[in-house]
């Protein structure tokens, strides 16, 4: 007979204990400890089941190298967020609010796998067959070697696995999958980690590229232990406003690529289409002759994008003025601020400040504090920018203006999208020759980028 034990679980670091506690001792988190069963079985068959392999150890010189093969989707958006494609084998885990349109973003990769001939199994524990071809219809995502279940017990899953042998396996979503042998509730802490640990092996022992859905908290953290981020290879979020159309795919971990990529999605009634020129995008709705607004030139990952910053500067009714940002770190607001202060005069010490970052878009390169400053002093001052300036460049405590990588880049794309000019560090200028069709400006301090914005 099982015995049945009660036990306590974080749900951030997965740590254990025997009672309850309101501190994890584990990672120190408070009010994360919530109540498990635990189900002690027989041990028969465990020494076999840990032999493993008997490899015995190598120099890393006689391994065998060369890149990981990559299966291409047809949304390249994706592609450049994962690296280059999916990798066989690997566990991928996908998060996103409700609705963001998680669903729909791996049902149309799902079925541009499988127009190229590949086997898909997508597992639904959220939404019937009948739901799921609904919504295919909508997209279009209609194939043969696109198979579709309903199902949340993890032996069934394996045998329609074992049946199937997919190239691709979905499991929408991991919260709702449970092993019946763990006396737990389907998306508890102990499921998650089991049902985890499950599919990983799967896909490392059959090659299986596996893409697994998780739910997020209210902190916008994927709930569960967080045991589950270090587990998969690769955790991708999907963000973006419910009201509006825009979507982004951000890599925060990638063991087979950059996590700096991006990618960007307009959510259609025919599914997601990807965004090819992110710019023309974020400056789509930009007003022009009026103060506090510049262009950035942003680098995400190798894509150079242009975005528009937004700053607000009004007399405080308050002993304290406020400092909000969005989309950029407010410490840097507040040391971009002080600089104004010390080194150009201006007195903002009853003036209330706003950043925002237009787009929904986060910076956290260094290259955007000059634009922050000239947006900022144009607000203060309340003298418009000129509106086909693309200004760009480092900060530092004195005022001056340090260079920045991949300028070249960052250059080309305001000239192809028409700006006249860009107002960039001079020590930036070295080493490669300007496009004749836009005017560059090489600054050194602030006081300069300042001279030349709003002269």
């Amino acid at each position: 007979m099982a015995k049945i034990k009660i036990k306590f679980c974080c749900t951030e670091c997965g740590s254990e204990s025997p009672k309850w506690l309101g501190k994890c001792p584990g990672c120190g988190s408070w009010n994360t400890m919530v109540e498990e069963k635990e189900t002690t079985v027989r041990t028969q068959g465990l020494k076999t089941s840990l032999k493993g392999t008997k490899e015995k150890p190598l120099p890393i010189i006689n391994i065998e190298g060369g890149q990981e093969p990559r299966i291409e989707t047809r949304l390249g958006e994706l592609n450049r967020v994962l690296g280059g494609g999916v990798v066989p084998g690997s566990l991928i885990l996908v998060g996103g609010d409700p609705g963001i349109g998680k669903s729909t973003l791996l049902l149309q990769t799902s079925h541009a796998l499988s127009a190229q001939g590949l086997t898909v199994l997508y597992i639904s524990g959220e939404e019937s067959v009948r739901q799921t071809r609904l919504r295919a219809d909508r997209l279009g995502a209609l194939s043969e070697t696109l198979y579709v279940l309903c199902e949340t017990n993890l032996e069934l899953i394996d045998e329609a696995i074992e049946a199937i042998s997919p190239d691709l396996l979905v499991i929408d979503s991991i919260q709702t999958v449970y092993e019946p042998s763990v006396q737990s509730a389907p998306g508890s802490v102990a499921q998650v980690r089991e049902c985890t640990a499950h599919f990983m092996r799967i896909a490392k022992v059959k090659g299986i590229a596996t893409v697994l859905v998780g739910h997020v908290t209210k902190e916008g953290a994927i709930a569960g232990p967080r045991l589950l981020e270090h587990m998969v290879d690769c955790v991708l979020y999907f963000e973006g406003e419910r009201h509006h159309s825009y979507r982004l795919l951000r890599a925060v971990k990638n063991r087979f690529g950059s996590t700096n990529e991006i990618g960007i999605f307009e959510m259609m009634e025919s599914g997601l289409r990807e965004v090819v020129n992110p710019s023309e995008l974020f400056l789509s709705e930009r007003p022009l002759g009026v103060s506090g607004s510049t262009v950035v030139a942003s680098m995400e990952g190798t894509r150079p994008v242009l975005v528009e910053l937004q700053a607000l500067v009004a007399t405080t009714n308050f002993p304290s003025p406020r400092r909000m940002s969005t989309g950029i770190d407010h410490h840097r607001m507040a040391l971009i601020i002080a600089v104004l202060e010390k080194r150009m005069g201006m007195f903002l010490q009853n003036q209330d400040a706003y950043l925002n970052v237009a787009g929904g878009v986060k910076l956290d390169e260094p290259a955007v504090d000059l634009a922050a400053a000239v947006s900022l002093a144009s607000s203060f001052r309340d003298v418009p920018t000129k509106p086909y300036d693309v200004i760009f460049g480092e900060v530092g405590l004195t005022g001056e203006v340090r260079a920045v990588s991949r300028a070249e880049q960052r250059v080309k794309e305001a000239e192809k999208l028409g700006f006249k000019r860009v107002i960039m560090p001079e020590n930036s200028l070295k080493g490669w020759r300007p496009p004749a069709g836009i005017e560059i400006v090489g600054v050194s301090t602030v006081s300069e980028a300042l001279a030349a914005a709003l002269s």
